[in-house]
């Protein structure tokens, strides 16, 4: 049983990494914090992503003499387009969330939706 755990300890890491995201995005008011927290969960599905895709003795996929096994590379173009995505969507978060300081005067969602019961 240890052999099994040790040898995904990658597994295991992007687990942690995925669940400290997605804290962070439940248990904080701060929406720049909620931002930073949906950037880590997105960060352990890259990983996820990776991981799954490594095959063992895998050559690059360039047509050689002896080679019969080869890497995919069709995961790791999909992460580096997710990641200029992720980026995009990261910016126009935190664009929204001036905007939103703008109108409110505060970032926390709390005092958000207090001033909204208010009115």
């Amino acid at each position: 049983m240890m052999e099994y755990i040790a040898g995904h300890y990658n597994y295991w890491l992007i687990i942690i990494i995925m669940m400290a995201g997605f804290y962070t995005v439940i248990s904080r008011g701060n929406l720049v914090k909620k931002i930073a927290g949906l950037n880590i969960f997105q960060v352990s599905v890259f990983l996820l992503y990776i991981s799954i895709s490594n095959v063992k003795d895998g050559a690059v996929p360039i047509i050689e003499e002896g080679v019969t096994l080869y890497s995919n590379p069709l995961p790791h173009v999909l992460i580096l387009t997710a990641i200029v995505v992720g980026v995009a969507t990261t910016a126009l978060g935190l664009a929204l969330v001036i905007r939103i300081k703008e109108a409110y005067g505060t970032i926390e969602e709390d005092d958000i939706h207090n001033q909204d019961q208010s009115l």
